[in-house]
């Protein structure tokens, strides 16, 4: 199964036209605000001398992280384009970068022969993914696993709708951040908070630990406070 060309080019368009500067896409937060916090999450669960597969990287900024904490780091994404600024921004080559579908079930089978049992960052994926797309995004999760690997996976809840509706109400309008992700068509918060624990049970993975969190932005409120959205975390295995 593969996503549909709508979008592909979605987001393909969406990191053509994003900077390589920090933080210009709305959720390129640091790494301290959310990689860094989530692997506290996951530490008890995994085996840190596993790989450790980024899945949605976009410019890498979290995988950099990810790389500082296992031996091996690998960032995957859906566009080309986020991937050339992943390896731009990582010029001393401290993670790898792949250009790859989630949904593309052999290239994935392939990635997990190469790198055995791995474990798994997932940040903000299902929940912006086509709706026929997100089994298949969760047995990529899966599949990448194998019997030893655990995986984080954090998804924006339909709270954070509500957020970003207020945000977009704003005087003057959606900040230039969020008004970009509107432009490009990208669907945040997509998916009904039930959706996600159903979809990994379906791919076979099975929930260890899970709690409320809020995944940190780098858009600002009128007053000048940071845009947090509500969201979950999972932390999963094979089942």
């Amino acid at each position: 199964m593969s996503v549909s060309e709508r979008y592909r080019q979605a987001w393909e368009s969406y990191w053509q036209q994003t900077s390589d500067a920090p933080g210009d896409a709305i959720w390129d937060a640091d790494p301290s605000l959310s990689a860094a916090p989530h692997l506290d999450l996951l530490a008890p669960y995994a085996d840190p001398s596993l790989p450790i597969v980024d899945l949605g990287c976009g410019n890498g900024t979290q995988t950099r992280y990810l790389a500082s904490r296992f031996g091996q780091a690998v960032g995957v994404d859906l566009s080309r384009a986020a991937v050339e600024h992943a390896r731009r921004a990582d010029p001393a080559g401290a993670a790898e970068y792949r250009h790859l579908s989630l949904t593309d079930a052999a290239g994935v089978a392939e990635l997990a022969r190469r790198l055995g049992d791995a474990n798994v960052y997932m940040r903000a994926v299902i929940h912006q993914s086509d709706a026929a797309d997100r089994r298949p995004v969760a047995e990529a999760v899966a599949t990448l696993l194998g019997r030893r690997g655990r995986g984080f996976v954090v998804e924006l809840t339909a709270e954070s709708k509500a957020v970003l509706g207020e945000l977009a109400a704003s005087p003057g309008g959606p900040p230039l951040k969020l008004r970009r992700v509107f432009d490009h068509g990208l669907r945040p918060a997509d998916a009904a908070d039930k959706e996600v624990p159903e979809v990994l049970a379906e791919a076979g993975l099975e929930i260890l630990a899970e709690g409320p969190t809020a995944l940190a932005q780098t858009e600002q409120w009128p007053d000048g406070s940071r845009v947090e959205l509500p969201a979950r975390w999972f932390v999963v295995s094979r089942a």
